[in-house]
């Protein structure tokens, strides 16, 4: 398995994008048949802190990373940082009830797990979600740096990909930090055939399941992202990149030209860079030009999340330029 570098805060590839809306639907799959089975799924807190190999780590992180995420600390047995870091990530493992898994990797003993990661120094500290890999940091970080950084892999976890993490016996998860089993809901069909649509590469069908939940719940969280993300792969998928990007650089009143490099831009990764060029068209433009502007730019807000700082900057910035 090869690390994708995706970004906590929202950057999106059309891989993650799509793989978002699956994680999710899994993840509600999962605890709706849990509910229905009458089991709780409970782990002791010890369960919390696991070894891990190269043998295993297909089923201990890979396939777990689909209900909690899990947090993977490189270290080995000379290393003086790792004695330092080690220890306080088990602390925090239990300390967030749930919400975090821990897998620990002896590099001495899984070189190629070293090598597949492109790990230059330890400990370093990765992460895996929804089996998505992203480098969180490399060092013994200070205490609440690690916490900034949980804290904001756990959000992303919950809000992009639906998971809640795992329930755990006792009293040492922290208060409101045990992820219940939850009945299916209404739509649980809907949303799942969107993902089945999503998976057949069928975007207009998935599309509009997700317009058929709106329909009748028009704030459904889920349903509104995966609609956004599902209307943003059809638009890019049959783009030129090139001639898109080129139409927008010779002709900046070209409405639809900057709409579509915004896309692309957001696909690649450059969330400022999309909502900048949005801002800037709202700005430029007057009547319907202007109104199309704003509407691409709300649905792009969407795709990232409502309460990403970028988004909560470029809200500011277009507010600015209208009122």
């Amino acid at each position: 398995m090869q690390p994708r570098n995706m970004s906590m805060s929202g950057v999106v590839d059309l891989a993650a994008v799509k793989a978002a809306g699956e994680a999710k639907a899994k993840a509600e799959k999962a605890r709706a048949q849990a509910a229905r089975q009458g089991g709780t799924g409970a782990v002791p807190p010890s369960a919390l802190v696991i070894d891990v190999d190269e043998a295993g780590f297909e089923r201990d992180v890979i396939q777990r990373s689909a209900e909690v995420p899990v947090v993977i600390d490189f270290w080995a047995e000379w290393c003086q940082p790792c004695k330092q870091l080690g220890p306080l990530l088990e602390r925090l493992a239990v300390e967030y009830g749930g919400r975090i898994l821990l897998a620990k990797v002896d590099v001495d003993a899984n070189q190629m797990l070293m090598q597949q990661f492109g790990i230059q120094g330890i400990p370093a500290v990765f992460a895996v979600v929804a089996g998505q890999a992203l480098p969180l940091f490399q060092g013994a970080a200070p205490e609440p740096q690690i916490r900034e950084t949980l804290d904001q892999l756990v959000q992303v976890a919950e809000q992009r990909f639906g998971l809640t993490g795992l329930t755990v016996d006792g009293d040492a998860a922290a208060p409101g930090a045990q992820a219940e089993a939850v009945p299916a809901g209404p739509y649980d069909a809907l949303l799942e055939a969107a993902v089945r649509a999503l998976d057949s590469d069928d975007i207009p069908g998935a599309v509009q399941a997700y317009k058929n939940v709106l329909v009748d719940d028009p704030e459904n969280p889920e349903a509104k992202l995966g609609l956004a993300q599902a209307e943003l792969l059809g638009r890019v998928r049959e783009m030129d990149p090139q001639a898109v990007r080129k139409s927008a650089a010779d002709d900046p009143a070209d409405v639809p030209a900057q709409l579509a490099a915004a896309d692309l831009d957001l696909v690649g990764g450059h969330v400022e860079d999309a909502f900048g060029r949005l801002v800037d068209t709202v700005r430029r433009t007057a009547g319907d030009d202007r109104n199309a502007a704003r509407v691409r730019l709300l649905e792009l807000f969407e795709v990232i999340g409502q309460e990403d700082p970028r988004v909560i900057k470029a809200r500011g910035d277009l507010a600015r330029v209208l009122f």
